[in-house]
């Protein structure tokens, strides 16, 4: 049965108060020291703040929404095999390199669907305090006030955000889309990178994705006009990782001439 607009207040009103909170525990965080592990490489880091956020998302997401199921990077969450019903999907930091590295420039991250639509999303600029919030029924926020549509600017008028390896390596004519903007910034953190682009900062962003660096995301990005698909302008897949592109429609287009040579 499809959410209604009290519904998704109150969990807007839940989630920002869980990342206020988990925010003042963050940085208490900083002045002791980090249990760092290594995931898949050495540059794909875990600490235990990652698991300690999402624990207490699965706690809190349980008790509030005890029939839905969690996804979430660090596994506390379900094991989730299908969109079908209520499903939250949660990144608990995103851009630990740059947590770990910086003490700076990275998120939080917190996604709601429904049957496989978004209905909420919420992204946390954690140093800067500042919760991106909203979805298709209630409309975008920043901190409560209304995030206005971004200009649908062309690639060739505004800035990527891309992966720096993806460049290197030319993966799907990265380069030529890089050629084609105005200039390329990497944040290290997907959640800051759509919140350029949901700020009108950027025309876009390109990386590999897990549904937990993008659920959020397109629960925003959708509702100001924005564009999110594969690289090739397809569908994506909310289980698995994709090769993501997030735009304005002029720059959709502009990097699909390119991509589709």
């Amino acid at each position: 049965m499809e959410m209604n607009e009290h519904q998704i207040r109150r969990i807007d009103h839940a989630v920002c108060d869980w990342m206020l909170e988990l925010r003042t525990r963050i940085l208490n965080h900083f002045g002791q020291r980090l249990t760092v592990q290594t995931k898949t490489g050495r540059k794909d880091l875990v600490t235990n703040v990652d698991k300690e956020n999402e624990k207490f998302y699965v706690e809190k997401i349980h008790g509030f929404d005890p029939q839905a199921k969690i996804l979430g990077e660090e596994g506390f969450g379900d094991q989730v095999n299908s969109l079908k019903g209520r499903l939250w999907i949660v990144d608990p930091i995103d851009g630990t390199m740059n947590f770990v590295k910086q003490h700076d420039h990275f998120a939080m991250m917190v996604g709601v669907y429904e049957d496989g639509e978004p209905v909420y999303g919420a992204i946390m600029d954690v140093m800067n305090n500042v919760i991106y919030h909203g979805g298709p029924q209630i409309g975008v926020f920043a901190n409560g006030l209304a995030v206005p549509e971004p200009e649908n600017l062309s690639l060739s008028d505004g800035l990527m955000g891309m992966s720096a390896s993806l460049v290197v390596n030319d993966v799907s004519h990265m380069q030529a889309i890089e050629h084609a903007a105005s200039g390329m910034r990497i944040y290290g953190s997907a959640g800051l990178d759509i919140i350029a682009v949901l700020a009108g900062e950027n025309v876009g962003y390109i990386s590999y994705l897990k549904p937990w660096d993008i659920a959020a995301g397109r629960a925003l990005l959708e509702p100001l006009g924005l564009v999110v698909s594969t690289i090739d302008g397809n569908a994506l897949d909310m289980l698995s990782s994709n090769l993501v592109l997030v735009a304005t429609k002029q720059a959709q287009q502009d990097i699909l001439k390119i991509v589709q040579g």
